[in-house]
């Protein structure tokens, strides 16, 4: 008893600091691994680039749907931690981890069989589907593998040990960087792959990182997860999952979607437009990076809070993380303008790319305030139990703005990328106010997750 009272008075004294600058380095690693694709790929082939570009696209979808039960876990381990219930935690974090390995499996299987007909509705340049359909084999085939990954890592940064899944990160990201650069420069006669060289590289470095992963969180929960007890816990914690991660799941597997319809609007105008919204939003995930590590530390907190029942406590986390994030992506998003154009020259020469590129990241000064709205106050509405509305909001926006608005502007307009990108800012700030009044009308105080 000692032990875990010990335990939850440690976590509630976590600050945003030291729960988000591990947070921050491990997201920008995992970008880093995603950049480290591109840049080493553009030394090979912009084709090849865009190939890989479409192919994360839909497995970026994949990894929304295991997210489903990822996003319901961090926020149920929160709150029981923050209500001094740890045996429910550890009970919590393997129905988790069970339910995301039959779901992972199960994805898996569905994009090994069918990634043929998966590429042919994205309807991408001829050219593209040979390298694309690899990729997707290999890399979405072992998917399942990243679901773990995020489950367990879900559970760590709940309890406080941010940091760990950092380390795993970095791990990952050293392993990937190594592969690609023997399977796409060939040094010491290894054999030139290009995009199949950097699948396998992918899935080498998701391997090690689950398991390096598991061991680090059998030995940090301090209480013993039990295993041998899955099929005899209650239900109850599997629908608790899925209350929260549904919803929670929803709204982002909708953008992802949207996302997928708009990537279809881009590749009507050609391979050379896919390349550069490649290119772009592999700098724009730098701009919005600080926003991401902000919302998540802030949902561990908020989840904590409202676990402990410290209300007032919550909002004014919700309100100071949402000012911080703001004002830091808008000055980020201004340094990255200045510079957008030397950005994008290291991805490529191509003139025409960088011109067209360097409008959309001046763009983001605009566009990237407005998804800080959206991250902080989302993830802070779904650790206090108020799932559903950011989601209803979130598709009815994504849709009747982002995507209808992105082909009236782009394509039926002529405005081509930078029309787009008009339609995202106008639909991140409309939500983003949406969101905004919501957490001030404190309705999300009166939802309830956890059972005694």
């Amino acid at each position: 008893m000692t032990v875990r009272r010990t335990q939850v008075k440690k976590t509630t004294k976590l600050t945003l600091f030291a729960l988000t600058w591990p947070i921050f380095i491990e997201i920008a690693l995992h970008m880093l691994m995603g950049n480290a694709d591109t840049l080493m790929l553009s030394q090979h082939s912009d084709s090849s680039v865009a190939a890989v570009g479409v192919s994360n696209q839909l497995l970026s979808l994949i990894i929304i749907m295991f997210g489903f039960i990822a996003a319901g876990t961090s926020i149920l381990v929160a709150q029981y931690i923050g209500a001094a219930s740890e045996r429910k935690a550890a009970e919590i974090s393997v129905v988790s981890l069970a339910a995301n390995l039959v779901f992972g499996l199960v994805l898996s299987v569905l994009i090994f069989i069918f990634d043929d007909q998966i590429l042919q509705l994205m309807d991408i340049p001829d050219e593209l589907v040979g390298e694309a359909l690899f990729y997707l084999k290999v890399v979405g085939g072992l998917s399942f593998v990243q679901a773990l990954i995020m489950t367990a890592g879900a559970v760590l940064r709940s309890y406080g040990f941010t940091k760990d899944a950092m380390y795993v990160t970095l791990g990952m990201n050293i392993i990937n960087v190594i592969g690609n650069y023997l399977f796409i420069f060939g040094p010491v006669g290894v054999p030139i792959l290009g995009v199949e060289g950097v699948a396998y590289a992918t899935v080498a470095a998701r391997i090690i990182g689950l398991a390096v992963i598991l061991v680090l969180l059998l030995k940090r929960v301090p209480s013993s997860l039990p295993f041998g007890q899955l099929f005899s816990l209650p239900i109850t914690h599997l629908k608790n999952l899925l209350k929260i991660g549904i919803p929670s799941a929803g709204e982002q597997l909708s953008y992802n979607a949207s996302q997928l319809v708009i990537m279809a609007f881009i590749a009507v105008l050609g391979t050379e437009a896919l390349t550069t919204r490649v290119y772009a939003i592999n700098l724009m995930m730098f701009i919005f990076l600080f926003s991401i590590a902000i919302s998540q530390g802030t949902q561990i907190l908020v989840s904590h809070m409202v676990g402990a029942e410290k209300y007032e406590d919550a909002y004014q986390r919700g309100i100071k993380s949402l000012k911080l994030a703001v004002g830091l992506t808008f000055i980020i998003s201004l340094l990255f303008s200045i510079a957008s154009g030397h950005l994008l020259g290291i991805f490529t020469d191509n003139p025409d790319i960088i011109a067209v590129g360097t409008v959309l990241i001046y763009l983001t000064i605009l566009l990237e305030p407005g998804r800080s709205f959206n991250l902080v106050l989302i993830n802070s509405l779904r650790a206090a139990g108020d799932v559903r509305f950011p989601a209803y909001v979130g598709i009815a926006y994504q849709w009747g703005i982002a995507v209808s608005l992105s082909y009236l502007f782009g394509i039926v307009f002529g405005l081509g990328l930078a029309g787009m990108w008009i339609a995202f800012i106008l639909d991140e700030w409309i939500r983003g106010f949406i969101m905004l009044r919501r957490w001030r009308s404190r309705t999300w105080m009166r939802q309830q997750i956890l059972k005694s």
